[in-house]
């Protein structure tokens, strides 16, 4: 008596319409799940393991998918032999690709071919007006490059690589685990099937050898702490005349002394004496671009904040460019001479309330509501 296969979809626990991706996922966190190597001995994950595997392998196929969807399970001619099933030769990774690549620890390593440089990264720190106007940084970055000596094979002149003796060329090596074959990388030649048997004397046998590059960096106006600068080209050399990497510069800006960055705005905080604040004044203000001269109109307050427009930072990759903003700080003298004080005094004692409307609100406001609680503690006391 036949078993009576499940359908495929209730294996994977997707829907009918699930995209290629969906089904990838739900296959994913199945094979981790019930793979053999997590329950060792166990023979229902291994059943698991086969009938969600056989599912994603028909499913993952878009011609086999389309007859399965029409036909089930009892589609003319089959769908060919389950990767498990005797008689079957094929590498289980070819049929299921990275997603084995990842439960296996392989990441799609090619073998023998063409390898793309590591990329590098440098932190290049700049000072806060260099941040907002550009500049221009001479860097050292260590990295390798090609060896003069053997050109990058890595043998001594004369000589060239040999063929591996432990994967006999082929890169990998296939070993049985459990009930199905899997390669991995050979450690012995990396996967590239050759071996350097008379290395080169400069480089050792790595094809490449480590130097210190100066490389100028163009720091456009507007960055900031965290602005990545990616220079193309300029990372590690590629493996095998693979392209190179790429170098990424990370910018740290200088804390300033006088101004205080918000994006593309600048704060800046400047005392002013009493009368200036009282009698107005014109006065001289720090900007990116030097001093500027800032009105300051009469009966001024302390906190009070006035805006310089497009004396900010650049807009990083633009043209405008934000605002300055100037809070004005009225500095009280801590001492005073007696004609100083004298003269206070004369003043505090002709001064009205209308001198000061923001004490004259405060106080009224205090006097309403502490006048209310005494009037209700009064009438409750009898």
């Amino acid at each position: 008596m036949s078993v009576q296969k499940r359908d495929y979809y209730e294996v994977l626990g997707v829907s009918r319409s699930a995209t290629a991706q969906e089904l990838k996922s739900a296959f994913r966190k199945l094979a981790i799940q019930f793979h053999p190597d997590k329950n060792e001995g166990d023979k229902a994950s291994e059943e698991k393991f086969k009938e969600c595997s056989e599912a994603y392998e028909i499913l993952a196929d878009p011609e086999k998918r389309a007859r399965y969807d029409r036909f089930g399970h009892q589609a003319p001619g089959g769908f060919g032999p389950s990767p498990f099933e005797a008689g079957f030769t094929g590498n289980i990774n070819d049929i299921f690709g990275d997603i084995f690549g990842e439960i296996f620890g392989q990441r799609g390593r090619s073998r023998g071919g063409k390898q793309r440089g590591s990329d590098l990264r440098y932190n290049l720190e700049v000072s806060f007006t260099e941040a907002a106007f550009g500049s221009e940084a001479k860097v050292k970055i260590p990295r390798h490059k090609q060896c003069s000596t053997c050109h990058g094979s890595g043998a001594k002149a004369g000589t060239g690589p040999k063929t591996c003796p432990t994967c006999h060329g082929a890169g990998e090596l296939r070993m049985t685990q459990g009930f199905f074959q899997i390669s991995r990388t050979c450690g012995h030649c990396q996967g590239t099937g050759k071996v350097i048997t008379d290395p080169c004397a400069t480089c050792r046998g790595a094809g490449k050898v480590e130097t210190e590059s100066v490389l100028t960096v163009k720091v456009p106006p507007g960055v900031d702490t965290g602005t990545r600068l990616k220079l193309t080209g300029e990372g590690e050399p590629g493996e095998r005349g693979g392209p190179p990497g790429d170098l990424y510069v990370v910018v740290h800006v200088q804390e300033h002394p006088i101004f205080i960055r918000e994006d593309t705005e600048v704060i800046c905080e400047v005392p002013i004496i009493f009368t200036q604040a009282a009698l107005g004044s014109t006065i001289e203000v720090p900007t990116l671009d030097g001093k500027v001269k800032m009105k300051i109109p009469s009966g001024t307050q302390s906190g009070k904040v006035f805006r310089l427009r497009g004396k900010g930072i650049p807009h990083l990759n633009g043209y405008q460019r934000g605002d300055q903003h100037v809070r004005v700080t009225v500095e009280v003298p801590e001492k005073l001479s007696k004609k100083q004080r004298e003269l206070l005094e004369q003043f505090a004692s002709i001064a009205g309330e209308e001198s000061h409307p923001q004490s004259k609100s405060f106080f009224a406001k205090v006097k309403e509501l502490f006048g209310t609680e005494e009037a209700e503690d009064e009438a409750a006391n009898g």
